[in-house]
């Protein structure tokens, strides 16, 4: 068919009646509220534009689809901070989505806030740093109230990803603060009754950002554990026992030491091994303070044991419980608890 002859075709319907169509009028009623609907949502994200370049103090990024959040105290950021992407896969394959993002830059505000939706599923933190080692660790608060499932370590290398403990059941949006201005620097004494010089701050800039991850469909099994040392400098392993969280959650030892002291440390596997406390009581005395767990994949033994005093000689009962900063379904925890004597 050459070009004259489609012409004379097309020209041929167009002076025909057109077919029956009982719809047309819906048909083209739909494509009328489609047009007027396209014309608010490009109006929408206009008018969002004019907000982000209007405001000098407020900046976002949210993925599509997300409710608006909102930073307070940080400067516009015109690109993504670094390492911090939308969507994340952990190592167990839980799928982190990414809500919100802010930056808290060495010079200038030393807070930041965001508020994201919440669906039910868990919420994290996470931030990146780029400046001095140690500058200004972020305190984490879920509106006004401190998360202490959520305490960041020191300025390092890589992304820290920490849990939000304190949502309130049924809230559908929670505003999450990180906050420079609480760290506290101490100072040294650099001579023997000499002053005690304050230690300069060091400085840092904080990516912050908050993800929510959808749990796995089925439990992910947790590797095995490595078996502790029989000997750690002088110590020797007088009992070890180990179990999967949820579903193993105490442990109790009966032990004798000559010296009067004995010592327990806890290894971890799985995603969230870091996320595990431990408490313990001794002849039903329970220790003032919990402790975490380690993890041993590779090199030396990471020792960090506890130590407690008790009776020379006399037979100790050692009972331990553990607990889980933020949520963890589908993701098992493997522990083991070691008991060393001298």
């Amino acid at each position: 068919m050459t070009v004259q002859d489609l012409r004379d075709v097309l020209r041929e319907r167009a002076e025909a009646p057109s077919q029956a169509n009982p719809y047309r009028h819906e048909q083209v009623s739909s494509r009328i509220r489609r047009t007027r609907l396209r014309r608010r949502a490009t109006a929408g994200v206009g008018a969002m534009a004019a907000v982000v370049v209007a405001s000098a103090v407020v900046g976002v990024h949210l993925l599509p689809g997300t409710a608006p959040g909102v930073i307070s105290a940080a400067r516009v950021e015109q690109d993504m901070p670094p390492g911090l992407p939308e969507k994340v896969t952990a190592g167990d394959g839980t799928e982190y989505r990414r809500l919100a993002i802010g930056t808290i830059r060495k010079e200038g505000a030393k807070k930041v806030s965001v508020t994201v939706p919440v669906s039910g599923k868990p919420l994290d933190v996470a931030v990146r740093c780029d400046g001095e080692t140690g500058g200004g660790t972020p305190r984490v608060s879920v509106n006004g109230h401190d998360d202490p499932g959520a305490r960041l370590m020191p300025c390092g290398k890589g992304m820290q990803l920490r849990p939000l403990s304190v949502v309130q059941r049924g809230a559908t949006e929670a505003t999450v603060t990180f906050d420079t201005t609480s760290s506290r620097w101490g100072c040294v004494q650099r001579k023997k009754d000499g002053p005690c010089v304050p230690i300069k701050p060091k400085s840092a800039t904080w990516h912050v950002a908050v993800y929510e991850w959808t749990p796995p469909a089925e439990p992910v099994e947790p590797e095995p554990i490595r078996a502790f040392p029989a000997r750690l400098g002088g110590w020797k392993l007088a009992r070890s026992a180990t179990g999967v969280w949820d579903r193993d959650r105490t442990f109790t030892f009966v032990v004798r030491s000559a010296s009067g002291k004995i010592g327990l440390d806890q290894l971890c596997t799985g995603e969230l091994a870091a996320r595990m406390w431990f408490k313990v009581r001794i002849d039903g005395k329970e220790s003032p303070t919990a402790t975490g767990c380690g993890t041993w994949k590779s090199g030396d033994y990471p020792m960090a044991m506890t130590e407690f005093a008790v009776p020379k000689g006399s037979r100790v009962t050692i009972t331990g419980g553990m607990g889980f900063w933020g949520a963890y379904t589908n993701r098992p925890v493997r522990w083991s608890v070691g008991v060393y004597v001298k």
